[in-house]
C-alpha cells in the first residue's frame, strides 16, 4: 500500500504547491498591472503562468522522484524524462518572458510616438529581435536536451574536432539561407522596408504584411499574398511609397476634343475634390499636357494621405469629371471626324 500511497502523496503535493504558487504569482502580477497602467508588461507576464507552473512542478518531481519511490525500477528513465521536460518548459518560459518584454516595449513606444513611420520601423525591429531570441532559445534548449544523452556527448566531441571542415561545408551549402538571414537583419536595422510600408515589386503593389528572418510577405490590393526572400530587397531595386512618409500624389488623364473648356474643367475639378473625403487638400492642378490631331490630353494632379486613398481619389475624379462633361459639355468629348477631305488642287 505504501508503494502506491507515498508516490501519490508526493505527486499530489507537487501539484498543490504548483497551483498555489501559480495563483499567487498571477495575483501579484494582476495587482502590479492595476498599479501601473502606463505599461502592459505585468499584464503580458500573466501569459507565463502555465509554463511557470510546468517548470515548478517538473522541478519538484525531478528533485524528489527517487525519495517518493515513483516507479523505482524505472528511476533513471523517469529522471531523464523529467529533465527533458524541465529543459523544454524552461525554454517555453524564457520565450514567453522575452515576448512579453518585447511586446511591452513596442506598445509603450507606439503609445507615445505620433510618427507612424517610426512606429512601423520599431515594430519591424522588435518582431525580428523576438524571432531571433526565440530561435536562439530553441537551439540552446535542443542542444541541452541532446547533451543529456551520453552517446551524444561523444558525437559532440568528434563534431568539434572537425568543426572547421563542417563549417566550410555548411557555409557553402547554406549560402542562400545565410544570405537571407543577414538580409533580414539588414532590413530590420537598416530601415529600408518596414511592416506596413506600401511597396511595388515585380509590377505588383501592396503592403508589407510580415517580415521574418528569411522571407517577406506583401499583401496586394486584391488580397493576394506575394512571398519572397528578404534578400530580394537588398539586391534588387523596388519602389517604397511609404519611405519618408505615406503621403501620395496621383495623376488622372483624359482625352478630350480641342474645343473642351479647360478653365471650366479646372474649376469643376476643385468642386469635385471638395466633395471627396479621401482628398487631403495638399494640392491639385489640371493642365493640358499633350495634343494629337484629334484630341487634347488633359492631366489632373491630386493628393492623399496614402496609396489607398490616392487610388480612391483618382477613380472618383475620373468618373465624376467624365459624367460632368457628358451632362454639360458633350461637345468636349473626343469624336472621329467623318467629313470628306478637301479635293487636291489642280496643278
Amino acid at each position: 500500500m505504501d508503494t502506491v500511497l507515498r508516490p501519490a502523496l508526493f505527486v499530489a503535493g507537487a501539484l498543490v504547491v504548483t497551483l498555489i504558487a501559480g495563483g499567487v504569482v498571477d495575483l501579484l502580477l494582476r495587482r502590479a498591472d492595476a498599479r501601473h497602467p502606463e505599461t502592459p508588461l505585468w499584464g503580458l507576464l500573466r501569459r507565463c503562468r502555465v509554463p511557470f507552473q510546468v517548470v515548478l512542478c517538473t522541478s519538484l518531481l525531478r528533485g524528489s522522484h527517487r525519495q517518493a519511490g515513483i516507479l523505482p525500477e524505472h528511476a533513471f528513465g523517469i529522471g531523464r524524462f523529467l529533465t527533458l521536460v524541465l529543459i523544454a518548459s524552461t525554454a517555453w518560459l524564457a520565450v514567453r518572458i522575452a515576448t512579453a518584454a518585447v511586446d511591452s516595449t513596442y506598445a509603450r513606444y507606439a503609445s507615445v510616438t505620433q510618427d507612424d513611420a517610426r512606429v512601423r520601423r520599431v515594430r519591424t525591429q522588435v518582431t525580428l529581435i523576438q524571432r531571433v531570441v526565440t530561435a536562439v532559445v530553441i537551439v540552446v534548449a535542443a542542444a541541452a536536451m541532446l547533451l543529456t544523452f551520453p552517446p551524444m556527448r561523444a558525437v559532440g566531441a568528434s563534431m568539434l574536432a572537425s568543426a572547421g571542415v563542417l563549417g566550410i561545408v555548411a557555409g557553402i551549402a547554406a549560402q542562400s539561407s545565410l544570405g537571407n538571414l543577414f538580409a533580414g537583419l539588414q532590413i530590420a536595422f537598416g530601415d529600408t522596408v518596414r511592416i506596413g510600408d506600401t511597396v511595388v515589386v515585380d509590377k505588383e503593389w501592396g503592403k508589407v504584411e510580415e517580415i521574418t528572418l528569411t522571407f517577406l510577405t506583401v499583401r496586394t490590393w486584391d488580397e493576394r499574398r506575394i512571398t519572397m526572400p528578404v534578400s530580394y530587397f537588398t539586391s534588387k531595386p523596388y519602389e517604397n511609397w511609404s519611405r519618408g512618409g505615406a503621403q501620395m500624389t496621383g495623376t488622372v488623364y483624359w482625352h478630350v476634343d480641342h474645343s473642351a473648356p479647360v478653365d471650366l474643367m479646372r474649376a469643376q475639378l476643385q468642386t469635385i475634390l471638395n466633395d471627396i473625403p479621401e482628398w487631403d487638400g495638399r494640392g491639385s492642378s489640371l493642365v493640358v499636357t499633350d495634343t494629337t490631331p484629334h484630341t487634347v490630353e488633359v492631366r489632373a494632379v491630386v493628393t492623399a494621405k496614402d496609396a489607398d486613398d490616392v487610388w480612391t481619389v483618382r477613380c472618383a475624379v475620373r468618373e465624376r469629371l467624365i459624367a460632368w462633361l457628358v451632362a454639360h459639355h458633350p461637345y468636349a468629348l473626343p469624336r472621329v471626324a467623318t467629313s470628306e477631305a478637301a479635293p487636291r488642287p489642280q496643278a
